[in-house]
């Protein structure tokens, strides 16, 4: 879990290019603060035009997924799993009160919160970081930090689920489940199989590899594993398919099999 978090210096920095373009989805005056030159560097390493393209869409999918939430299914608390080095209880206009968990590394909050000393969250939002390891067990710690079973919640589960196996990746979902209220939702994405073996993307699967957060999962059928885990399927979108917003690459249907895809999800516990 420590080299997947490492990874999230990358990722705020393919949030801060994307905030320089003139038809950027969205907008993070934090990312180039808690991506640091790292972050560029990794970036370097480890990114294509695909994936910076895919990692703005999947930032502005999930973006509109919890604002959305917090109007149309009252949503009363936020969960980041994984947090990393996400901004959104900084750079979203909220507009009600919400509790805000993040859920990482001990060590990658503590430096996320100095990065951004003197930036205040959202008004209304009460955010609380809580230092676990999600390969172990968290839950405790969650409620100990103020979690309640009771309220409505949001999961966003962002740029995780791959990184584990599959067992660990329905233990996670199951987990969200049993600890949520009905009417809860969990966002995120998932990959197919294919892209696990992608030759287009090899380079970057090995540099993942060698860096020791290698990719380890993935779905063709990503509605069948979220309602095995507890969840209903609101929404499962590929990018480029209507209403995901900017795509410039071919989209193929799901009845092509053996393709590399990623899967846009939102799930709902009834």
């Amino acid at each position: 879990m420590e080299a997947v978090s490492y990874t999230a210096q990358w990722t705020a920095a393919a949030r801060a290019l994307e905030t320089e373009r003139d038809d950027a989805l969205f907008s993070d005056p934090y990312a180039r603060t808690v991506a640091g030159d790292t972050g560029f560097t990794l970036l370097e390493r480890y990114a294509s035009p695909v994936t910076v393209e895919y990692l703005a869409l999947r930032t502005a999918y999930l973006d509109q997924v919890l604002l959305n939430s917090l109007t149309a299914h009252d949503i009363d608390q936020v969960v980041f799993v994984a947090a990393g080095m996400d901004t959104r209880p900084y750079r979203l206009d909220w507009g009600r009160k919400a509790s805000v968990f993040e859920l990482d590394r001990a060590a990658l909050l503590e430096v996320k919160d100095e990065l951004l000393a003197g930036v205040e969250p959202a008004e209304g939002l009460t955010r609380t970081t809580v230092g676990v390891d999600l390969a172990g067990s968290w839950e405790s710690a969650l409620h100990d930090a103020g979690f309640s079973g009771g309220a409505r919640t949001l999961w966003i589960v962002e740029g995780l689920l791959y990184y584990l196996e599959e067992s660990s990746v329905r233990g996670l979902l199951a987990s969200l489940a049993r600890l949520s209220a009905p009417g809860a939702l969990v966002a995120g994405d998932l990959i197919s199989t294919a892209a696990l073996s992608n030759p287009v993307a090899r380079p970057f699967i090995k540099a993942l590899e060698e860096d020791g957060a290698p990719w380890l999962f993935g779905t063709d059928t990503p509605e069948e594993l979220l309602d095995e885990c507890g969840w209903s399927v609101r929404e499962i979108k590929q990018p480029g398919e209507e209403g995901s917003g900017r795509w410039p690459y071919l989209v193929l249907p799901r009845q092509v099999t053996d393709v590399p895809r990623n899967f846009l999800f939102t799930a709902e516990l009834v």
